[in-house]
């Protein structure tokens, strides 16, 4: 388990690991200031390239990593001797800081809210919506599929029929978010599903082919949302405060999950099963309105921002410089990115089922009536919110501490594969509701450490196309999705023989 998020090392015959690096784009960034020798080394330390002299010879090596060569995959080797006194040095300056960046922490906390922490906020919110408008369908099924018929096959396949339109812009999405920014893609993204949320209950009184195109129209927009908010956080967001802001953001899907499973059935027995599509759809529009007057895809473009933020940003991140062209070759020969891949595959296979079908569990299997079931759903989604947050403060501690982002990566995605799989395997001999129940709200809590890990690792080996990247490994997670979803359906009717 714990090689499947590598983020290879040169070999170093002292024994000492030089510090992580992005393979894909090192030395990434605006170039820093030769005023003050500790700052540049820690800038380079907190933004996980090597801190390293500017010689000919480590220009040469920088060189050669960006073409994929150099010692390892994309590293080079510094003779050995250097490597352990740079490893110590960045180790000191991570818990030492600077007065640098002590003097834009002290002119932030005096003046206003720090920017990139809004930008955080509005793609929590975000986030929270895309999973409002995407499990409403968990739990309006249930009178839908009474009020029309529908088997259990034809409620898979409508509930799998999302994720072909959530296949198709996965990578599309990357694209576009790393060359136009991620302010465009990520709006887009949100206004679509919204108005295709809408539009559910128009489609099925159409019928059920225009519901799965509706519901395959949905996942068009919600496709984009990661790539894109992948790439705003890369550009906004310093690497020490990594794992905080993506832990924060996707536990807006988590409580976006909590959100929609407890409203839902109320505005089903107060309005109809369609209020529910309609609510969830118009909350969009508002948002969307927030966004376009206040987002922006770099620190660099938005004017408001101040001059202290802006430098302690650009000194930790990649630059706001868009992406002209995408190094496939380079991205798809590295094992890391395959790493990545395999473990978003095996992680989405779970999650999406737990997502969809949940609620049918609870209510055809533990025998809970529609309102109950929406609310036991609600833990384990709550559960995973208040975990991934906490696993985010964990990550970002160990990393500020000096400890290899590659094995607090490593760590993280351990407990966030193997916490479920004891809890979810427990599931087979328990009779007891309540203990189900705690089951489940164990496995996600348990499952919510990937944010910082698989999720995180993204931005950690190539921070310039992380959005393609995050797109890559989201198209195995939706494979995952599609084929675990509608193979739920076809199990639960047919079974496996």
């Amino acid at each position: 388990m714990l090689h499947l998020l590598p983020l290879p090392f040169p070999s170093c015959p002292c024994g000492a690991r030089p510090p992580p690096r992005r393979f894909l784009d090192p030395g990434g960034g605006p170039p820093p200031s030769r005023g003050n020798g500790v700052s540049i080394f820690r800038r380079r330390a907190l933004r996980g390239t090597d801190v390293r002299s500017d010689t000919p010879s480590s220009r040469k090596g920088r060189d050669d990593a960006r073409l994929g060569g150099g010692a390892g995959q994309g590293g080079y080797d510094d003779g050995g001797g250097g490597a352990a006194l740079l490893a110590s040095f960045r180790r000191l300056l991570l818990l030492s800081g600077s007065a640098q960046d002590d003097a834009a922490g002290d002119e932030e906390e005096h003046g206003q809210f720090p920017k990139r922490w809004a930008i955080v906020f509005l793609c929590f919110s975000a986030f929270l919506l895309c999973n409002m408008d995407r499990v409403n369908m968990s739990i309006a099924i249930l009178p839908m599929s009474a009020e029309f018929g529908w088997n259990p096959q034809t409620v898979g396949l409508i509930q799998s029929s999302f994720f072909w339109g959530y296949l198709l812009t996965q990578i599309a999405g990357g694209i576009w978010a790393d060359r136009v920014g991620g302010k465009t893609v990520l709006g887009f993204g949100v206004i679509w599903w919204s108005i295709a949320t809408a539009l559910t209950p128009v489609a099925v009184k159409l019928g059920l082919p225009f519901l799965l195109v509706v519901r395959a129209f949905m996942g068009i927009g919600e496709g984009v949302a990661m790539p894109a908010m992948n790439n705003i956080l890369s550009k906004w967001v310093p690497v020490s405060e990594r794992s905080r802001s993506l832990a924060l953001v996707y536990s807006g899907m988590y409580l976006g999950s909590v959100t929609g499973l407890a409203f839902s059935p109320l505005l089903i027995h107060q309005l109809g099963w369609p209020s529910v599509f309609y609510s969830f759809g118009s909350l969009g529009v508002v948002w969307f309105t927030i966004w376009v007057s206040k987002a922006y895809s770099t620190p660099l473009e938005d004017p408001g921002i101040s001059a202290a933020e802006k430098k302690l940003i650009t000194s930790q991140t990649t630059g706001g410089e868009p992406v002209k062209e995408i190094p496939w070759g380079l991205i798809l020969s590295k094992p890391p990115v395959w790493a990545l891949i395999v473990s978003h595959f095996c992680h989405n296979w779970g999650t999406f089922i737990l997502l969809t079908w949940m609620p049918t569990y609870y209510n055809q299997v533990l025998k809970f009536n529609l309102t109950e079931s929406s609310l036991f759903c609600v833990l384990p989604w709550l559960t995973m919110a208040v975990s991934a947050n906490f696993g985010g403060w964990i990550a970002d501690t160990l990393v500020s501490r000096g400890l290899s982002v590659t094995i607090v990566r490593k760590i993280m995605q351990s407990i966030g594969f193997l916490g479920p799989a004891f809890f979810l395997t427990q599931l087979s001999h328990i009779d007891s509701p309540a203990m189900a129940v705690l089951c489940m709200a164990c496995s996600q809590g348990t499952d919510a450490f990937s944010q910082s890990g698989l999720y995180s690792n993204h931005q950690d080996i190539g921070p310039r196309y992380a959005g393609v990247l995050l797109g890559l490994s989201n198209t195995a997670g939706v494979l995952a999705g599609v084929l675990g979803t509608a193979a739920t359906g076809y199990i639960l009717q047919h079974g496996l023989a």
